[in-house]
C-alpha cells in the first residue's frame, strides 16, 4: 500500500475517528477527572483524590446497583444471545413468510425505547395488561410485575428481549456465511442436524457471536436505563430495579452529586472492560476446542 492509499484510507475513517474522539474519549476522560472532583454544579470543584470512590464503598444502594446489574448481565445476554441464533436458523430459509418474520424480529429495535417502554407499562399491567390476561386464560400464574422484585427484575429481562433486531441481523448474516460444504461434510459422515449444527455451524459462526455477545453485554449496562424508570421506576423496593445507569442517573441529576456519579461511571467502564475480555478468552477457547478442522497451529492461538 503506497503513501496516496494511506492518505485516502486515513481520509475516509477521520469522521469515524473525530466520532470516537467526541463521543468516546472525551466522554470517558471528563468520567475519569470528575471522578477525583465534589462538584454540585453551584460551588467550584474541589478536588478530593479518592473519597468518592470511597463513598460509593459506603454508600447502601451503590452495592445494590452493581449486583442488580451484574445479575441482569449474566441473565439477559445469554438469553439474548441464544434467541438471536435461534431466530437466525429459524428465518434463514427462503420460505413464504419468512421476510415478514425477519422484518416483525427487526422492527422493535427501530422503535424508541420511551415508546417500547410505554407499551410494556400497559402489556405488563397486573390487572387489565395482554400479557396476564393470557396467562390466566390459560390458567398459569400472573405475577405482579411492579410489585414484587423477582418479578419487576424478569419484566426488565423480557423488554430487552423483544429488542434483538440488531443482534438478529448479526447472527443471520453469521449463519448464511457458514459454507454449505462443510455442512455436507458433516452429513455425508453421519452427523446429524443436531450434531451439525453444534460442531460445525455454531464453531464457524463464533466470531459473530463473539461481537453479538460483547456488543450485548455492553448494551446490557446501558438499556436498563429507560424500562426501569418508565416501567418500575428502580423498584420495588428495596431497589430492585435500580441498575446502575439510574444510580448514576439519581447521583448527578437529582442528588446533584457528579463526583460519586462519575466514579460510578468508572467502576461501570472497568465491569464492562472485564466481561469483554472474559468473554473474548472463554469464547477464543470454545471456538478453538469446537473447530474439528483445527490444526496444532489454531489451537495455539
Amino acid at each position: 500500500m503506497d503513501r496516496r492509499e494511506r492518505r485516502t484510507l486515513w481520509l475516509m475513517a477521520t469522521p469515524f475517528l473525530v466520532g470516537v474522539a467526541v463521543l468516546v474519549v472525551g466522554p470517558v476522560a471528563l468520567a475519569l477527572v470528575m471522578a477525583a472532583f465534589e462538584w454540585d454544579l453551584v460551588t467550584a470543584p474541589a478536588f478530593v483524590g479518592l473519597a468518592n470512590v470511597r463513598a460509593l464503598l459506603d454508600d447502601a444502594v451503590f452495592p445494590i446497583a452493581l449486583g442488580t446489574s451484574l445479575r441482569y448481565a449474566a441473565i439477559a445476554v445469554p438469553i439474548r444471545v441464544a434467541a438471536a441464533v435461534a431466530l437466525a436458523a429459524l428465518l434463514r430459509p427462503r420460505a413464504v413468510g419468512t421476510g415478514v418474520g425477519r422484518a416483525a424480529v427487526f422492527v422493535p429495535s427501530a422503535v424508541p425505547d420511551v415508546a417500547i417502554a410505554v407499551a410494556w407499562l400497559w402489556i405488563l399491567n397486573p390487572l387489565y395488561g395482554p400479557l396476564n390476561l393470557a396467562l390466566a386464560a390459560v390458567g398459569l400464574p400472573t405475577p405482579a410485575w411492579f410489585t414484587e422484585a423477582s418479578s419487576a427484575r424478569w419484566a426488565i429481562v423480557l423488554i430487552g428481549l423483544f429488542q434483538l433486531g440488531e443482534g438478529f441481523a448479526i447472527a443471520l448474516a453469521a449463519r448464511a456465511s457458514v459454507p454449505r460444504e462443510l455442512e455436507e461434510t458433516a452429513a455425508a459422515a453421519g452427523a446429524g442436524p443436531v450434531a451439525t449444527f453444534a460442531r460445525v455451524v455454531l464453531p464457524a459462526m463464533a466470531p459473530a457471536l463473539l461481537l453479538l455477545a460483547a456488543r450485548d453485554t455492553v448494551a446490557s449496562l446501558q438499556t436498563t436505563f429507560v424500562p426501569a424508570l418508565v416501567v418500575t421506576g428502580g423498584g420495588p423496593p428495596p431497589y430492585a430495579t435500580t441498575y446502575l445507569p439510574v444510580f448514576v442517573y439519581r447521583e448527578a441529576f437529582e442528588y446533584l452529586r457528579f463526583g460519586t456519579a462519575s466514579a460510578a461511571t468508572v467502576v461501570m467502564l472497568a465491569i464492562t472492560a472485564s466481561a469483554l475480555w472474559l468473554q473474548y478468552a472463554a469464547l477464543r477457547r470454545i471456538r478453538v476446542a469446537w473447530l474439528p478442522w483445527r490444526t496444532p497451529s489454531d489451537a495455539r492461538r
